[in-house]
């Protein structure tokens, strides 16, 4: 999921690999590369070579089981609407949420207009 200033990702690293922190500065960059350069930028990020377009931290969290995943996955769907930038989970068009609901995963109106009392927070 790509927002303006962020991503959410569920990534399966392969076994004994947990270098996250590589991986999301891979997918930032190449991501980074593939868009024009518009956005403004702070002395500081000009001084290190750095786009405007990403927050610099990072989470990640492990997933504990399968009600955990869903969480997770629930979250990072319900993202585009907890940040104002959609009223309805299905008008975020930069989101996996698309090819879920072809895969019969998600409704195609999950949420159903109710996003703002599902009790998802930043």
């Amino acid at each position: 999921m790509v927002l303006p200033d962020h991503l959410h990702c569920i990534i399966e690293l392969p076994s004994g690999d947990a270098d996250f922190a590589t991986r999301l500065r891979l997918i930032k960059a190449n991501f980074s590369k593939a868009i024009p350069r518009l956005e403004s930028l702070s002395s500081v990020r000009a001084r290190r070579g750095e786009r405007g377009i990403w927050q610099r931290r990072y989470w990640e969290h492990l997933i504990r089981d399968e009600r955990d995943y869903q969480a997770h996955m629930d979250y990072v769907h319900i993202n585009p609407v907890k940040h104002g930038l959609v009223g309805r989970v299905a008008d975020w068009p930069y989101s996996t949420f698309h090819g879920l609901v072809a895969e019969g995963i998600y409704p195609a109106d999950w949420a159903g207009g109710c996003e703002d009392d599902l009790g998802y927070q930043d």
